[in-house]
């Protein structure tokens, strides 16, 4: 199912670049899978890494996805969508609201794909400073360390594993602070 999974992805994906480089977009959700296989060794789960992004930036219906994967990853990767036709601000909201009840498959999911995704943002905010928020759709920093950290407090019972650490160091080296208290 996961090489399935990583192929299915690859297709979805192809051509896709990630936001603001020359970056083949795939490499992100092979970095989400990466990760919550650390976590997990649940093949469904797995799966629903590589398959994260189809749902909500591939043009893949959740129907196509249940039909190659069934419900169980089909459902994990709804979750994992958010509906483009809504704010930033909507969309963050909301993710965080939904994490905040979720279960810990769909954290583990969640947190893969958000620790990517700050790896991603301190690599650059490494090399170009705060130039980097002009890449984002919101350009306030201030907004993204707030999403970074709400969604972070949704993560707190993986405060014993590394990578959650990592996460915290992440936050603390893009946006300052102190990061959430472990």
């Amino acid at each position: 199912m996961i090489r399935k999974a990583a192929e299915f992805a690859a297709r979805a994906h192809e051509g896709a670049v990630r936001k603001g480089s020359r970056m083949p977009y795939i490499i992100h959700p092979v970095e989400v899978a990466m990760i919550v296989s650390l976590m997990t060794d649940d093949e469904g789960l797995i799966a629903a890494a590589y398959l994260h992004d189809v749902i909500e930036d591939a043009g893949v219906t959740y129907e196509e996805v249940e039909r190659e994967f069934g419900t169980r990853v089909a459902n994990l990767v709804r979750g994992a969508s958010e509906d483009k036709s809504k704010t930033w601000m909507e969309r963050k909201q909301a993710t965080i609201d939904h994490l905040s009840r979720a279960g810990r498959e769909e954290r583990i999911l969640a947190f893969g794909d958000k620790l990517s995704n700050l790896r991603s943002t301190a690599k650059d905010y490494l090399v170009i400073g705060d130039e980097i928020w002009q890449k984002f759709n919101v350009k306030d920093k201030s907004l993204h360390a707030w999403y970074y950290e709400s969604i972070g407090n949704t993560f707190a019972d993986f405060k014993e594993n590394p990578l959650y650490q990592e996460y915290q160091m992440l936050l603390r080296k893009v946006f300052g602070g102190g990061g959430i208290s472990l």
